[in-house]
Parts: structure tokens; C-alpha cells; sequence
């Protein structure tokens, strides 16, 4: 078994690469859907192969990542089997396909006005030693970010052109 986790230490395994619409900077909406994707490398995403041997003893693993369990932040968990599917702007305001969520509340009242969002990628690993034994090994690896989330407020506007009552946002 160490052998193996030799192997395993040799893949370099790394925290999934967290990918959002809408994304770092921007502004989603209450009730509209977020999207959840990671970007696939062999280190955050698999398959990965290697070996690891002493005389008279060569042990091989292979990982994938068998799921991401995102924690949203409101008390909700979503839990996406594959790598979800990344945005693009042609879907408009379709949900995701794949992976992902909607909020119901704003994120105004949070620390930052943002809801923390973690990402936990499920690494499943197997493991054969040329002596016929092996296993499996289960690890984790996490990364994380914020989404601020608000909510689309209509300005009435005065027909005859007086000015608008400007709204204050505490975020």
C-alpha cells in the first residue's frame, strides 16, 4: 500500500479549477440560473496514471474524478457527476444542462455581499501491484470562490423628465 501511495503522490493531484457564469466580477440575479463548470487537466480532472516500484514490485494507480460536490453558500449542495458544461452566451438565460443553481435570496447581507462557494472534487483512485493485490483509494481535493448575487429592482421614471429617486444598494 505504500507503493501506492507513492504513486498516487507522484499524479499531483490538484484542486479543480472552478469556472461560474455569472463570474469573479460580475452581478448575478435572485432566481436566475448560475452556472457550474471546472476546467478538465489531467491533474484536476483525470484520468492520471502512474507507477511507482522497488525491486521486485511495481505498483500502478489510476485516478478520476468521480464527482464535484459544490456547497453554494445559501445551505444547499449541488452534486454534479461530470465537469459541468461552460457558458456561453448564446444559451441566454437557459440553466445549465449539466451543473447548476439558482439562488432565491440576495447576497447583501453577507460578509462581503458574497455567497462562498466551495467546490469539492471526489477523486476515485485504483491501484494494481504486479503481485496480483490492489484497492481503492477515495481523496479529496477543494478550491473555492464568491458569487455576489442581487436582485433586479424596476425604476419607475417620471414621463415629463424629472429626475429619478436613485436607489441605494448596500453593497
Amino acid at each position: 500500500m505504500t507503493l501506492a501511495y507513492k504513486a498516487i503522490a507522484e499524479m499531483q493531484l490538484a484542486p479543480p479549477l472552478i469556472k461560474t457564469a455569472p463570474g469573479m466580477g460580475q452581478i448575478g440575479l435572485v432566481n436566475l440560473p448560475v452556472w457550474l463548470w471546472v476546467t478538465k487537466t489531467e491533474n484536476t480532472w483525470g484520468p492520471i496514471v502512474r507507477s511507482a516500484s522497488v525491486p521486485g514490485l511495481s505498483v500502478t494507480a489510476t485516478a478520476q474524478v468521480k464527482a464535484i460536490n459544490w456547497s453554494m453558500g445559501d445551505g444547499k449542495t449541488v452534486r454534479c457527476e461530470g465537469p459541468g458544461t461552460p457558458y456561453d452566451k448564446s444559451m441566454g438565460v437557459k440553466s445549465s444542462p449539466t451543473c447548476g443553481h439558482r439562488y432565491v435570496k440576495t447576497s447583501e447581507k453577507l460578509a462581503k455581499c458574497k455567497y462562498p462557494v466551495t467546490a469539492v472534487a471526489q477523486w476515485d483512485i485504483t491501484w494494481q501491484s504486479t503481485l496480483g493485490d490492489g484497492g481503492q483509494i477515495s481523496m479529496t481535493q477543494q478550491a473555492a470562490t464568491q458569487l455576489r448575487i442581487g436582485q433586479a429592482v424596476p425604476v419607475l421614471v417620471d414621463p415629463n423628465g424629472a429626475p429619478a429617486t436613485p436607489t441605494t444598494a448596500t453593497c
